[in-house]
């Protein structure tokens, strides 16, 4: 199978985790992207393992706007072919626990990060590109995997948002010739995966390979799909 070619990519939440595993793929490939452009909330947060090309905060208007005038300055008129929406959070509370506060900003990271990034850089999209919302299988109402041992309704909630959200992009954008894929990266071994307590199963490194490998399958008839790093389409 060919490998995913692409002239530059965007990845949000790049510092750690999966965010990390991608920018570090896309310099390992043969023939890597001209523009790796990696943001994140705090690009000199002590836990960042990446520096970052400047703040982004996903779930900030502004802050959106001004990290895709930056990379509209480098690209120009060329456009941006890859977005990865990676950035996201988790509290890890039982139902009963939930708050206010816990839904808002977690909806907030989320779900309206990757709308607003949507928003933000399809002017840079609309020559033949894709964009990637990195889900979760927790968003599946179908599923509902692992409930007994990590409820985290609010996390649900937003990935159940963001796999509409994800639809409804692939549909809105379709006439662009935009691809909008919604990706569940297996239960990973990141900070995130790990707030049930458990070592999740699979590794960042494998996770991201599987998930390139899927990218590099698609076309024009997957957007709007729901899919894992195997390729397995998820019940909604």
């Amino acid at each position: 199978m060919a490998e995913l070619s692409v002239r530059s990519v965007l990845v949000t939440g790049a510092n750690r985790g999966l965010g990390l595993g991608f920018v570090q793929h896309f310099l390992r490939m043969p023939k890597p992207p001209q523009w790796i452009f990696a943001t994140c909330r705090d690009p000199k947060g002590q836990r960042a393992q990446l520096q970052c090309v400047g703040p982004a905060e996903v779930a900030n208007p502004t802050s959106i706007k001004e990290a895709a005038a930056k990379v509209r300055e480098h690209l120009g008129d060329s456009g941006l072919n890859l977005l990865i929406n990676n950035a996201g959070m988790v509290r890890s509370k039982m139902l009963d626990a939930e708050t206010l506060e816990d839904m808002t900003e977690t909806y907030m990271t989320n779900t309206v990060g990757p709308l607003l990034m949507g928003q933000a850089f399809l002017p840079l999209l609309k020559k033949a590109a894709a964009m990637v919302n990195i889900s979760s299988i927790g968003g599946s109402i179908a599923s509902l995997f692992a409930w007994d041992i990590m409820q985290v309704t609010s996390y649900r909630c937003s990935k159940a948002a963001l796999n509409m959200l994800s639809k409804c992009q692939s549909l809105a954008y379709k006439e662009h010739g935009i691809l909008c894929v919604a990706l569940h990266p297996g239960w990973v071994q990141t900070d995130l995966g790990a707030t049930a307590g458990h070592v999740p199963p699979v590794t960042v490194d494998g996770s991201v390979k599987g998930m390139l490998k899927v990218l590099s399958s698609l076309s024009e008839k997957d957007t709007g799909a729901f899919l894992d790093w195997e390729g397995k389409v998820i019940p909604w």
